[in-house]
């Protein structure tokens, strides 16, 4: 290129020369500032890592649109870069790791305590809430009071009556229908679980109309929207940022008249839900209005859609496995007494019921429901991950898709196999970053003890009671749909039949 430049000096100027001069300058530049490892966004960076250019501007962003964790995957496999690679989101330098080595520095890193805020997300309220406030003393309160007093295992204990009675309600709707499209029941019964946990039973026409404002956020969450990628300012060509304004204004209006009726009712340690353990908490320790709206509002949020994604993969692997289904149901059995004279499933029996909660582990490994984006991390500060300094302001990803599907970490990674977890036990909250689906280090998920009880007591309820077969042949499609979370692209159809009537309530 510079011989091309020296050349074309020397050429007499006349105006044609002009035009070849500038094109080759600017086709010059265009190569500079582009054609680097991972993209235009480390221009002024040399990072000893490899990575896709992308396209001039854009970098990564068109891959982003989706399935971006199997598409980052196969870049990082294809230039031999799963350890660390670098790309350019915009303007945004990003690394991504696809290791559990490199994953682990990246997760429990201190330099790594803040998370990257989307503008959506930061309209609709999260910046305030546990999952995106920046780190640091409200943060570390944030989290106190969710380990304490929201997410303890006492206070999970103490909402299985509402697990029950859900299931309950949710297993009698199934047996009168036949034929059964899980995701809208799944949904309906996770919100209202999450809703009751964290409001109580008595919300009436309010908890329908939260529930249609969370349908409403994670449709504007998941949206493709370029203002995540690039400051457009004033420009909203989606009108997401106004619809997302709209939404938070409806949320803190709802969430407010709540919390001023339970606070006139006052009383509030005679209550077991989330609502007034924040009510009760002792002055220092109280949050102000806005953060309380924020933090609840977030604990709804993504408490019902995790828990309906995940159960619906799993039925779907009951429904095309039923070796896999019976076995589970087998143990059941023999868990919790005869066919006969069976006792519902309780929460004590589920240490005992080894099978079932590997079945569950498999299918996080299979399908994790936030496979890529949900693990976003910012540097802080200037930090050396896999001896490579990385810039601050960096954002840092873990494929954790791409983690658990790599034949060099897990024997046949594409079969479904739940025995791989009875043959050796993998801790699935935080410590094995094989298969960390709920995350790691600070900024681990707070209610994944919640989730798991929920999804393990569900599961449980639902082979026990019913043999789930598909609606038709060939009726379950495996195929992905990235959004909030991994998705089925098509609603699981199945058909159920009764396995037992003799089922004693507890």
């Amino acid at each position: 290129m510079y011989s091309m430049l020296a050349y074309l000096f020397k050429l007499p100027l006349y105006p044609g020369s002009f035009i070849t001069l500038f094109l080759a300058f600017l086709l010059y530049t265009l190569l500079h500032l582009w054609l680097v490892p991972g993209g235009f966004a480390w221009r002024n960076s040399i990072p000893k890592l490899r990575g896709p250019s992308g396209w001039p501007v854009l970098g990564t962003v068109p891959d982003m649109r989706c399935l971006a964790h199997r598409k980052l995957a196969a870049m990082a496999a294809s230039l031999s870069c799963t350890r660390l690679m670098a790309l350019s989101l915009g303007p945004r330098p990003v690394i991504i790791s696809s290791h559990p080595e490199t994953a682990r520095e990246i997760l429990c890193s201190a330099s790594f305590s803040d998370r990257p805020i989307k503008p959506s997300a930061r309209l609709l309220m999260f910046e305030r809430a546990i999952g995106f406030a920046p780190h640091g003393t409200y943060w570390r309160h944030l989290r106190r009071i969710a380990a304490t007093h929201m997410f303890s295992p006492r206070r999970i204990s103490s909402l299985q009556g509402v697990r029950q009675c859900l299931a309950d309600a949710m297993l009698k709707e199934i047996e009168n229908k036949g034929v059964v499209y899980l995701r809208g029941t799944l949904q309906k019964v996770s919100l209202k679980n999450m809703l009751e946990s964290v409001f109580g039973s008595n919300l009436g026409s309010d908890g329908e109309e939260l529930g249609l404002m969370v349908r409403e956020g994670y449709e504007l969450i998941s949206e493709f929207n370029l203002e995540d990628y690039f400051p457009l300012g004033i420009l909203d060509f989606n009108g997401v940022k106004r619809r997302c304004h709209k939404l938070a204004c409806r949320v803190n209006e709802l969430l407010g008249r709540i919390i001023k009726v339970r606070t006139k009712d006052g009383d509030f340690k005679k209550r077991n839900d989330f609502l007034s353990v924040l009510l009760s908490l002792p002055d220092e320790e109280q949050l102000s209005h806005s953060d309380m709206v924020a933090v609840l509002w977030e604990t709804v949020f993504r408490g019902a859609d995790t828990v309906a994604t995940l159960l619906e993969w799993i039925m779907a692997r009951m429904v095309l496995h039923q070796d896999v289904q019976a076995k589970a149901q087998e143990e059941l059995d023999l868990c919790i007494g005869n066919k006969n004279n069976q006792r519902q499933v309780q929460d004590s029996d589920l240490q005992h019921l080894p099978f079932l909660q590997a079945i569950v582990k498999e299918v996080l490994r299979l399908h994790p429901p936030g496979p890529l984006l949900s693990w976003a991390r910012l540097a802080t500060h200037d930090v050396h991950i896999d001896k490579v300094k990385i810039p601050a302001g960096t954002t840092a990803m873990v494929n954790m898709w791409a983690i658990t599907h790599d034949p060099n970490i897990w024997s046949d990674p594409w079969a479904f196999k739940p025995m791989r977890f009875i043959d050796e036990d993998v801790s699935i909250m935080g410590s094995d970053l094989r298969l960390a689906p709920f995350g790691a280090g600070r900024r681990v998920c707070p209610g994944r003890a919640l989730g798991l009880a929920t999804v393990h007591l569900w599961l449980a309820r639902m082979l026990q009671q019913f043999k789930w077969l598909p609606a038709r042949p060939e009726s379950v499609d495996l195929s992905e749909h990235l959004r909030l979370s991994l998705e089925m692209k098509k609603p699981l159809a199945c058909s159920v039949v009764p396995r037992k009537t003799g089922i004693k309530v507890a």
